[in-house]
């Protein structure tokens, strides 16, 4: 699966329609992502999965390597967020 994705993001809009990151959770590991900005594209391999609390920011801190990293809600779960992190190819 290769998704294209915007710089920002939600799995539901404030208005109740869909966000970007609604089928975060259909990915598996291995799957790949393309990440684009005014700068260029670059493309990214799903590495991790994982339900984090809501006050987890620890996911957004600087790594080694060149990773971006996704974190959305998780229906049912408000205090729960899912964060697919990704490195880059």
């Amino acid at each position: 699966m290769c998704w294209h994705i915007p710089s920002q993001a939600h799995n539901v809009n404030f208005d109740l329609s869909d966000g970007y990151l609604k089928n975060l959770h259909t990915l598996k590991i291995g799957d790949s992502i393309s990440y684009k900005t005014a700068l260029g594209s670059r493309t990214y391999t799903v590495e991790t999965m994982t339900e984090i609390a809501e006050t987890d920011w620890s996911w957004l801190g600087r790594t080694e390597d060149n990773k971006i990293t996704l974190i959305t809600c998780v229906s049912g779960k408000p205090t729960v967020r899912l964060a697919v992190q990704c490195v880059a190819k």
